[in-house]
Formats: C-alpha cells, structure tokens, sequence
C-alpha cells in the first residue's frame, strides 16, 4: 500500500485519515476483516456530489443545449468506464484496500471498482472540508471530459454509438472478434472491432462485455479523428485552389 500523502497530493484535497481509509475500503477487504464498515455509503454520497456538480456545469455552460442532450453528455462523464480512466490516470488502484481474492483478479484496475471508489473519495472530500470543495474535486476530475466531443458524442454506450454511426454511413455490418486468455480467477478478454470486414478498434478487459466497449470506443476514436482529417485536408485544397485562381501577388 503506498502512502496516502501522495494519493492526497494527486487529489488536490485534504481529507482525514479516518475518512480517507473509510473511501478507500472495498468490501472484500471488509468481509475478510470481520465485517468492517466498506467505502460504500461515502460512494453513495459521492455520486450524488458528482452528479449535481455535472449537471449544474454543463446547465449553466450550454444555455441552448436541449434536455436530451444535456443528460447523454452528463451520463458520458459520470459513467464507470470515464470514472475508471480518471482513476487510472490518478493510480487510485495502488491505494485501495482490497480482500485476496480482488488482489488475485486485478481488482485495483477493475472499472467497477475504480469508479466506486473515485466516487467515494469525492464524497469523502465532501464530509472533510465542504460542498464547494467536492465541487471543485469533481471539475478538476472531469473538466477534461466535458470539452472532449469524441466522448461526450458516444455517451456511455460504445456498442450502440458504433453501431448508429456504421449504420448512417454504410459501412457494412458490425461484428466484434473476441478472445479470452488466461486462469478463470483471472481472465483477460481482447476484442477487435471489424465493420465491413475492416479492423477499426481493439479492446481488452476483465469481461468480454468491458473488451468490446473499449473496441466500440476506440473505433469511434478512429472514425472521427478520420472525418477531422477528412475536414482539414479539405480546407487545405480549398486554400490551395483559391491561392492558385488569385494568381502570384504583385510585387
């Protein structure tokens, strides 16, 4: 377990030492140790936190946003697999406190349990210092997301995004091929993502479900940073056509 200050310094928060445990205990740590009180109700405070401070930004940002869009961009960035990225990046995994089973599984890089406990922290922050502080928290955490439109674009279901967008520009059918190596305690799923027969993404994950939403994700990527070059080398040749019809500048 590496030492907390740093975990601290990475938040950008101060939180008690008591609370901080409490945010950082999984269940299966609790149950091998007598029934200890888990990280559970702090997560349950801090996605409440997390899911106000959203939706208060992204109101009070977009003001000719519709409802409907409003809430896929909110459901985008308080999702388990954007929560799990932010914790990844943070190396919360390192600090949580997890039973032997977790530990044999590599449950400190499961999405599930990283997102719980990103949300457990922010409510942890909330019961050591303020609302605006856990406020603060959650922008510092997620700002990044809400001005990615790759993102915000596909809301939290990859597979159906993918599928939508292949649809609108027949593409050709979807299909994901996926392989699973490894013990059962501890199986490793890889995903790629072939529409019309093409590779557009690849994925892995503890489940073959969580393989192809990365595959779903990163063929979305794909595609748009394509239509983003498309755009540009567009605007290129036009520039280049209207600097040819204008003829040499005079001297």
């Amino acid at each position: 377990m590496s030492s907390t200050e740093e975990l601290l310094k990475r938040l950008g928060v101060s939180i008690d030492a008591e609370t901080l445990r409490l945010a950082l205990t999984h269940r299966s740590y609790a149950y091998e140790n007598g029934g200890i009180p888990t990280n559970e109700r702090l997560e349950f405070l801090g996605d409440s936190i997390l899911g106000f401070s959203v939706t208060d930004s992204l109101y009070r940002d977009n003001p000719g946003l519709p409802e409907g869009d409003l809430a896929k961009r909110r459901s985008a960035v308080v999702s388990t697999r954007a929560l799990a990225g932010i914790g990844r990046e943070l190396g919360i995994g390192e600090y949580i406190y997890l039973g032997q089973g977790e530990k044999l599984t590599d449950g400190k890089n499961k999405a599930s349990i990283l997102a719980d406990t990103m949300e457990a922290l922010i409510g942890a922050t909330y019961l050591s210092n303020d609302i605006e502080t856990a406020r603060q928290l959650v922008m510092r955490l997620v700002g990044p997301l809400l001005l990615d439109a790759a993102t915000l674009g596909a809301g939290t279901d990859w597979k159906t995004s993918i599928q939508e967008l292949a649809a609108s520009r027949q593409l050709g059918s979807v299909h994901y091929a996926v392989n699973g190596s490894g013990p059962d305690h501890a199986r490793t799923f890889v995903a790629e993502l072939l529409i019309g027969g093409t590779s557009y993404g690849n994925g892995s994950g503890h489940s073959k479900k969580e393989a192809e939403q990365e595959a779903a994700a990163d063929a979305w990527r794909t595609l748009t940073v394509r239509d983003k070059a498309a755009q540009n080398g567009a605007s290129q040749e036009s520039a280049i056509q209207d600097s040819a019809a204008a003829g040499p500048a005079s001297a």
